[in-house]
């Protein structure tokens, strides 16, 4: 909904939510439904009636508790059975320096400033670890934003007794237990606070009047940046940009300027905002950023522009360059396909006006931000929060790299006649195990991704995950595949629970950058070599229709089950009687497996 994407306007937000909501309900759409616990140091109702519809617009439906006014400790430690049967998916806890409950005087020495820090630390801390203990679920902190006074003026950050040191001292404890603790990410209130402006923030008006946190004009900014990292936590996070290139990536128009007349580097002031944003965008790959091109030129032109010495972006930085004279809300599409990706995954970003809203309402589900002017893109995509980062693995640091060798595969593909043949030339490497530790965080992202090859369309924590790994009531399995172009890391997950002799699939998904390289061959064959040695005879799989996942619903019959029961919905109920003597399926992978 344009009404909700960033720059959006505050007051419109704030007044016309239920107007949002229900707009949002009535179109429907694809939504996965999570229950947010919201734990609040101050007032928080008007934070989760905003919050509401920038998940909705994010594709989450969520059901929310929310605490008395401060009572956010009291709930956790004392076990609010409210909270106890409300058995949150996500939790939300909501303080601010207003929680601080004792800070430095100017009298103190550093020893009772020390105690002091401590102090207010492990009020926090025991609450995390109680709340790791007993919810299993993510869990997302508010650091503290500065004060809005200074007694000690410009030395307030200096000396161990001001507040802004103190604040600083106690955040930097909250970001070491983030670093150390999975499933526990902070939500910067001090840089929001920051960028909105402190003095408007913190106008101590509300808080006398409403013991708001901020001002009521910053909460939808609050709200949208804490939907941000809840989508990403649950894997609705965009995956790749597209980007114009003419006055978008350098300015002028390299068709009719020349290469030499375009305005990137540091000769002009204008060349120096385009080559921030081109560092910007190439920075973006080191978080997994899959990076394509759509612009309207001559290929050779394009290129040629992308190989100018003072920019930052070149064409190997690109996974498709889609360069012609073609629409580009086709060549948009043509490279969602291209990527076996689906377009709501997409992010394009284009000046010109005009081509923004073709894309918009040709291609579904891309996100069309109005950048506005060279000086604001940066800004507009940053504040946006396509990408919003909570888990970093290595997977992620090398997804342009994967993308692009899919590239070269395709290609060489189409010197083949037998298909069996290509995929023997790939010399591929499969290694299948149960779940270790090293992989979690990366299996718990595939499982909370859009993924069209997701048969139950289940979602799971990593603590969700860490419990399936540890119970001998599951086998699970993860397969990653790496071939003679390269490693394409984790890219499949299998969860099934054992009951008696039957093993009954909760969950098979897969990667769709590996389709039909006969990986989910060599999947059956590791969960049947399973099944076969903990005495398992029959494995039942299940199929839950999506918008999304029609691609698998004969999934089953290809692995030779047999379907026992359908739905009206659609939904599909299969068996696979395990023969004596089973063969395997793969003959184009080398595995190498693990012991359950």
């Amino acid at each position: 909904m344009k009404e909700l994407e960033y720059p959006f306007d505050s007051e419109y937000v704030l007044k016309k939510s239920k107007k949002i909501k229900r707009q949002l309900m009535e179109e429907g759409g694809s939504f996965i439904s999570k229950k947010i616990a919201v734990l609040g140091g101050s007032t928080t109702h008007d934070i989760i009636r905003v919050l509401e519809v920038f998940l909705l617009n994010q594709g989450i439906q969520p059901v929310f508790y929310e605490s008395e006014y401060a009572q956010y400790w009291q709930d956790v430690m004392f076990d609010n059975p409210e909270l106890v049967s409300f058995a949150p998916d996500l939790i939300c806890v909501h303080t601010s320096n207003r929680n601080i409950t004792s800070c430095p005087k100017v009298t103190d020495s550093a020893e009772q400033i020390d105690a002091l820090l401590e102090e207010q630390y492990e009020h926090f801390r025991v609450m995390w670890d109680k709340l790791a203990e007993k919810y299993h679920c993510p869990v997302i902190q508010n650091n503290f934003e500065y004060p809005f006074y200074r007694i000690l003026g410009n030395q307030e950050a200096v000396y161990a007794q001001g507040r802004i040191s103190f604040i600083n001292r106690l955040n930097e404890k909250f970001y070491q237990y983030a670093r150390e603790h999975e499933n526990f990410y902070i939500h910067d209130i001090n840089y929001m606070a920051a960028a909105y402006g402190l003095d408007k923030w913190s106008d101590p008006f509300y808080w006398h009047m409403y013991k708001y946190a901020m001002c009521m004009q910053a909460i939808p900014e609050f709200a949208y940046n804490l939907s941000n990292i809840i989508k990403s936590v649950f894997g609705r996070n965009k995956k790749s940009l597209v980007l114009d290139l003419d006055n978008t990536l350098w300015g002028g128009i390299v068709g009719d300027d020349g290469v030499e007349n375009l305005e990137i580097g540091q000769e002009t002031s204008m060349g120096q905002v385009y080559s921030e944003f081109q560092g910007y965008i190439k920075a973006q790959k080191d978080i997994g950023v899959m990076l394509n091109i759509a612009s309207k030129n001559e290929y050779d032109n394009a290129v040629a522009g992308l190989n100018h010495p003072d920019g930052t972006l070149k064409p190997e930085d690109f996974i498709l360059i889609k360069a012609d004279w073609e629409p580009k809300s086709r060549n948009i599409v043509e490279i969602a396909g291209e990527m076996d990706i689906l377009t709501d995954s997409l992010v394009f970003v284009d000046d010109n006006p005009a081509e923004r809203e073709i894309v918009s309402t040709q291609v579904q589900g891309v996100a069309v931000p109005a950048i506005g002017t060279p000086e604001q893109y940066i800004r507009v995509l940053d504040h946006s929060g396509f990408f919003e980062v909570t888990k970093l693995s290595e997977d992620d640091t090398k997804r342009n790299e994967m993308y692009q060798a899919n590239v070269k595969r395709k290609q060489q593909q189409q010197n083949f006649g037998d298909y069996r043949e290509y995929l023997l030339s790939l010399k591929m490497q499969g290694t299948i195990k149960p779940f270790e530790a090293i992989y979690m965080a990366r299996i718990a992202q595939l499982t909370n991704k859009s993924n069209q090859f997701n048969l139950t369309t289940r979602r799971y924590t990593q603590s969700d995950i860490e419990q399936f790994a540890d119970s001998p009531d599951y086998i699970t399995r993860y397969g990653k595949l790496e071939d003679k172009f390269g490693d394409n890391g984790v890219v499949s997950v299998v969860i099934g629970k054992k009951d008696d002799t039957v093993l009954h699939l909760e969950l098979w998904l897969m990667s769709c950058r590996v389709l039909k390289r006969d990986m989910e061959y060599a999947m059956m064959d590791s969960i049947v070599e399973a099944c076969e040695e903990c005495g398992i005879e029959t494995i039942m799989g299940y199929y839950y229709p999506t918008a999304k996942n029609a691609m698998v619903k004969e999934f089953y019959a290809a692995m030779g089950f047999e379907k026992i029961r359908e739905e009206e919905d659609g939904s599909t109920v299969w068996q696979f009687v395990i023969p004596s003597g089973y063969e395997k399926k793969n003959t184009v992978i080398t595995v190498n497996e693990g012991v359950q």
